[in-house]
């Protein structure tokens, strides 16, 4: 399942792509990286622009609502937005966020432009949402434009599509 809008120039990763790895700082400034989850457990990726904005809020809330189908023994869910560690510690902190806020602060946007969600007329990450087998190949891959929300229940959907065997 894809849907993609464009991204400033850079075509979105899609499904049946491998998810390129990354290390990253999350909001307690540990370092995250995807390959350590390769083989055990299935990841979320969750792109978005800023920390503190109401579509931001709303949906990093809803995984924070859902968390227990979000985080489980198969599955695990980072975001990632260009704000730095120490504004997602916050973030997370004001909001109860408990889990990776990571931060694709430096080099800008980095992560971001690999997967292709990048917008570099802003600066930011587009919505984008990817989730990765225990494989590393990407099985759901949804993109909107900065001020378009996404719907989380379609991440729950691709999450149970997946399946447990596979996760």
């Amino acid at each position: 399942m894809s849907e993609t809008a464009p991204c400033s120039g850079l075509t979105p990763l899609g499904v049946g792509a491998e998810a390129p790895d990354f290390t990253l700082r999350d909001q307690n400034n540990e370092w995250v990286t995807l390959s350590e989850f390769r083989g055990e457990k299935a990841v979320l990726v969750v792109f978005y622009p800023f920390a503190f904005t109401g579509i931001c809020t709303g949906e990093l809330g809803q995984i924070s609502a859902n968390l227990d189908t979000f985080a489980t023994d198969g599955l695990q869910v980072v975001s990632i937005s260009i704000d730095s560690s120490y504004a997602h510690k916050i973030f997370a902190q004001r909001d109860g966020l408990d889990f990776p806020l990571l931060s694709d602060f430096w080099p800008h946007g980095a992560v971001a432009q690999s997967f292709g969600v990048f917008n570099a007329d802003v600066g930011v990450a587009n919505r984008g949402t990817f989730l990765i087998d225990k494989a590393g190949t990407i099985r759901f891959s949804e993109v909107k434009q900065i001020g378009v929300g996404r719907d989380p229940q379609r991440w729950l959907d691709a999450v149970a599509e997946l399946g447990a065997p596979a996760l």
